[in-house]
C-alpha cells in the first residue's frame, strides 16, 4: 500500500444480487446490495452522522462560532443540513440550518473582503438567502441578498476559488440557481469575469498557455487554487468567442502537459506526481474536463475525462476521508462520469468507494489508518464531506460535488 491511498483490490464490477441473503459484515457484499437497500443504508448513516456533527459543532459549541467558513467551519454544517433537508423534507433540518447561518452572519461582518463561497462572507449571505426562501421569510430574504450587494472584492483579490474572484462568481451562479436568473445581475458578474479574463491574459505573457494564474506565488493547475477551479466557473459565465477559446487552449494546454500516468501537476512545472485530491490533482482536473465535454460538446474532452478517472479509481482510495483531499470527494469524479455518459461502471465505482467510506471509514480513523482531518468534523476536511457524499448516493443522478459542481 502507498503511504498516500489504500490499494483498491475492489472487482471491475459486482453485479446487484437481491436474491441472496447478504452477509452485511462483507464490503463486497454491501457493495452487491440492490441500489434501493443500499441507498437506504446511505440515508441511514448519512442522518445518523449529520445529527452527529451538528451536536459536535454547534450544539457542543454553545452555539458560538469560531469559524464562520463552510470550509473548516460551522457553515458547513449549515450547508450539509440544508443537503439534509433537501433529501427528507424535514423542517427540523431547515430550521437548524436557518439558526446557524444567522451566527455565521453575526459573526463574519468584519470579513467582508474574504468574498468567497467556501471561504469568506459570500457564502454566509448567499447560502443565507436561499435558505430564507425555503423558509419562506422574505424579511431575511432581502436581507441577505442587500448584505451579498454591499460585498467589495478588494483590488488584490486573487483570481481561484477559495480565496478569490471564482469563488465570488461561484456564490452568484449558485444565488442565479436557487433565486433565479438575474438575481445578481449578468452586468455585475461581467465586470468580474473580465477582471480574470484579464488577469489569466496578463499572466500568461503570450506563453504556451492562453490563461494563466497565480496564488502565494505559485501557479497553481488544481480546483482549489488554480486553474482547473477558475476554469469550471467561468464555463457557467457568458463569456466572448475569444474567451471561450482561451478557456479551450487552457484546458488543451493542461491535457499536453499532464504527466505519463495521467494525473496532472499541482502547479506549473511541477514534477511529483504525488497528489490524487480535489484540490490538486486528477480529481479536480477530471470534474473540469467533465463539464467541458458537456458544455463544448467535445468528445475529446470526454475521452479525457475517462482517463482521469482512471487515475483516481487506481490512485483516489485515500488515507484521508474528507471532500477536499480525502475518499469522499474523489467519489465525486465517478458521480460526474456517470452523468456524463450514462456508464453505469462508474455508479458502481462511486458506489465502491462510498461502501467502503461506510464500512470502514470510522474504525480506520480510530484506528490511525486514515486521516479523519485537522478539523474532523468539518464539511472539507472530515466527516461532513462523507456524510454529504451519502446524502448524494441516495439520488447518485442528482449529485453534485458541493460548493464547486451547480
Amino acid at each position: 500500500m502507498s503511504d498516500r491511498f489504500f490499494l483498491n483490490e475492489f472487482p471491475d464490477f459486482v453485479a446487484e444480487n437481491s436474491e441472496e441473503i447478504i452477509d452485511e459484515s462483507s464490503l463486497l457484499k454491501l457493495l452487491a446490495l440492490p441500489y434501493p437497500s443500499i441507498s437506504e443504508r446511505f440515508k441511514g448513516a448519512a442522518l445518523e452522522l449529520t445529527q452527529s456533527i451538528v451536536r459536535e459543532t454547534w450544539g457542543r459549541s454553545g452555539r458560538r462560532v469560531n469559524d464562520f467558513t463552510l470550509y473548516t467551519g460551522v457553515l458547513g454544517t449549515a450547508f450539509l443540513l440544508f443537503k439534509a433537508y433537501l433529501v427528507t423534507n424535514n423542517g427540523s433540518n431547515l430550521s437548524v440550518c436557518s439558526e446557524i447561518v444567522r451566527a455565521c452572519d453575526s459573526a463574519s461582518p468584519g470579513s467582508r473582503s474574504r468574498a468567497t463561497f467556501i471561504c469568506g462572507r459570500a457564502g454566509v449571505c448567499a447560502l443565507g438567502a436561499v435558505v430564507a426562501k425555503h423558509c419562506g421569510d422574505d424579511r431575511s430574504l432581502a436581507y441577505y441578498l442587500n448584505q451579498f450587494r454591499e460585498i467589495k472584492l478588494p483590488r488584490d483579490i486573487p483570481n481561484e476559488l477559495l480565496y478569490g474572484r471564482a469563488g465570488f462568481l461561484w456564490a452568484c451562479s449558485f444565488l442565479n440557481q436557487h433565486l433565479g436568473a438575474n438575481t445578481v445581475p449578468s452586468s455585475h458578474i461581467s465586470v468580474v469575469v473580465k477582471q480574470v479574463i484579464d488577469e489569466g491574459r496578463r499572466l500568461s505573457r503570450k506563453g504556451p498557455c492562453p490563461l494563466m494564474y497565480e496564488w502565494h506565488g505559485k501557479k497553481y493547475w488544481g480546483a482549489a487554487h488554480g486553474l482547473a477551479g477558475i476554469l469550471h466557473v467561468l464555463m457557467d459565465m457568458e463569456l466572448k468567442p475569444d474567451e471561450v477559446e482561451d478557456v479551450k487552449g487552457t484546458l488543451n494546454y493542461m491535457i499536453q502537459n499532464r504527466f505519463p500516468s495521467g494525473n496532472y501537476p499541482s502547479s506549473e512545472g511541477r514534477d511529483s506526481d504525488q497528489l490524487v485530491h480535489w484540490c490538486h490533482g486528477a480529481p479536480g482536473v477530471a470534474l473540469t474536463l467533465a463539464k467541458a465535454a458537456k458544455v463544448f460538446g467535445d468528445e475529446k474532452f470526454v475521452q479525457v475525462a475517462l482517463e482521469a478517472g482512471e487515475v483516481v479509481w487506481n490512485r483516489g482510495l485515500l488515507k484521508r476521508v474528507g471532500i477536499c483531499h480525502g475518499i469522499s470527494g474523489n467519489a465525486y469524479v465517478f458521480l460526474a462520469l456517470y452523468r456524463l455518459t450514462g456508464d453505469v461502471k462508474f455508479l458502481y465505482q462511486a458506489k465502491a468507494f462510498t461502501c467502503f467510506l461506510l464500512d470502514r471509514a470510522i474504525k480506520l480513523i480510530s484506528e490511525g489508518e486514515m486521516h479523519g482531518g485537522d478539523r474532523p468534523y468539518s464539511l472539507f476536511e472530515g466527516i461532513g464531506g462523507m456524510a454529504y457524499l451519502l446524502l448524494d448516493m441516495i439520488e447518485p443522478s442528482q449529485a453534485r460535488f458541493p460548493a464547486y459542481e451547480l
